[in-house]
């Protein structure tokens, strides 16, 4: 057998500097003897794992400090909220029940479980008992009012989550926080003006709150503000880098028009994000002209993935739909059948059978989608053309003019007015259309149109001149 060779001078004084180091090491994390017996110290100490989010840790230490003193409803309730934290829900209203037992007017311990029980699905009722409590006990007590408020929200009951909100930020502590909920529920309820002064005074107490200008420069776009609603934007971009935030503003930068902004927006999501199908959709919307090859691959690669979204079907349909009729209609028929009452995906089926020169079907939708929806535009400018190919020139007439009256912008409506005229042999007032349009066109956009009118002239004053403005029988 050999023999163990001696450790050298070096090699002892190295052992010896792990052996002091390890043993310092198990000092700082080994637990005081003396706290070992001291329910007090040992509930600091929980609280202390608990702050660090250890909350197995923490349940430990708060179960020490109970078999030390079995009537310590601070520690039982911490005990709760741990408990709660671990999704452990059926013990944590055990250990709650005991905190009421032995202090039963705490409004805090009611208010603060109340709360926490209230972000759970399934236990809306027992957090709603909690919070009821609390303010039976406590009437100004503004987290139990916040915490009810937004629970009697989610469970529809919006007018009374308003009351709730108004109770909370009229107590002289009313945080920022409070007001951003209370005009959440206000926008909910329809009242765009008083969520914005919410956000005024919530803005008031943290000017500098991204979240709270991303949430106003949304409402102003809902109010028609997009010139104030961009100063917003443009500071929540600012400090807001996260996924779920970067989506919203790009969003809202397309909506302002800032389509630029909205590219660079979507390009610092995660790679993860990237793949998201709303990012996918916005990315499809802020494409100039026909989408690409690229584009399209994207969104099929996300139906794929989810195959029922019917936003996703509905773009598909819209990108296929001049170079494929056949496959979008596909896609606009799912995206309808997911979702019947959406008139934007009816409408876009409706332009997909004008595009396929379907045009008895696409009347009969198109018309189903203004029942519906009267002011559906697209709806409006598919139907006129489907009127126009069946030759029902009147009803394509009556669309035109809705188009003119919708858009009095648009200089083509009188065109296509003049041309239906035309054919109705209504010369004068096909004059008259004609001479509108050209007064309006664009020379470049609408050359082709501004030519056959020119060319058409003419023989159109000479068959007014012959004919009294009408065509002859």
């Amino acid at each position: 057998m050999r023999r163990a060779r001696a450790l050298t001078p070096r090699c002892r004084r190295g052992a010896m500097i792990l052996a002091v180091t390890l043993f310092a090491f198990a000092l700082c994390f080994a637990q005081d003897p003396s706290e070992e017996a001291d329910p007090i110290k040992l509930f600091e100490l929980g609280q202390n794992a608990h702050a660090a989010r250890d909350y197995a840790r923490a349940l430990q230490l708060y179960d020490q400090a109970l078999a030390l003193r079995p009537e310590f409803p601070e520690a039982e309730f911490q005990k709760a909220m741990a408990l709660l934290a671990l999704k452990r829900t059926d013990e944590a209203l055990s250990a709650f029940a005991r905190v009421v037992d032995l202090r039963p007017q705490w409004a805090f311990a009611y208010a603060s479980f109340g709360a926490a029980l209230s972000t759970l699905a399934g236990r809306e009722k027992e957090a709603e008992t909690a919070l009821r409590r609390a303010l039976e006990l406590e009437p100004q007590n503004g987290a139990a009012l916040m915490a009810l408020a937004r629970l009697r929200y989610r469970l529809g009951a919006v007018a009374e989550a308003r009351q709730l909100a108004q109770r909370a930020t009229a107590l002289p502590e009313a945080k920022a926080s409070d007001w951003r909920e209370r005009a959440l529920i206000e926008r909910a309820s329809g009242d765009l003006q008083a969520a914005l002064a919410s956000l005024n005074r919530a803005l008031a107490i943290a000017p500098d709150d991204p979240a709270i200008r991303l949430d106003r420069a949304q409402l102003l776009l809902a109010l028609g503000e997009p010139n104030r609603a961009r100063e917003d934007l443009r500071i929540a971009e600012a400090h807001l880098q996260d996924d779920a935030a970067l989506l919203t503003i790009a969003r809202l930068w397309s909506r302002v028009g800032e389509r630029e902004r909205a590219r660079n927006a979507l390009a610092k999501l995660s790679e993860a994000a990237q793949q998201d199908p709303e990012a996918i959709i916005l990315r499809a919307d802020l494409a100039t002209g026909e989408l690409d090859a690229s584009t399209r691959a994207a969104l099929e690669r996300a139906l794929a993935r989810d195959p029922q979204n019917a936003a996703l079907l509905a773009h598909l349909g819209e990108a296929y739909r001049r170079i494929d009729p056949e496959r979008a209609l596909e896609y606009f028929r799912r995206a309808v059948q997911l979702a019947p009452q959406n008139s934007d995906y009816a409408a876009g089926y409706g332009a997909a059978l004008v595009q396929a020169r379907r045009f008895a079907e696409a009347a009969t939708v198109l018309q189903r989608v203004l029942a519906l929806d009267p002011n559906n535009y697209a709806a409006h400018a598919n139907l006129a053309t489907a009127f126009d190919e069946l030759r029902l020139y009147e009803r394509a007439l009556a669309e035109y003019e809705w188009i003119r009256r919708a858009r009095p912008d648009l200089a083509i409506a009188d065109y296509f007015i003049g041309r239906t005229l035309d054919l109705l042999g209504r010369y004068e007032e096909a004059l008259a259309a004609y001479e509108r349009f050209l007064a309006r066109a664009d020379r470049e956009k609408n050359s082709l149109e501004i030519e056959r009118v020119n060319l058409r002239l003419p023989r159109l004053r000479e068959q007014i001149k012959r004919s009294d403005g009408k065509r002859r029988g």
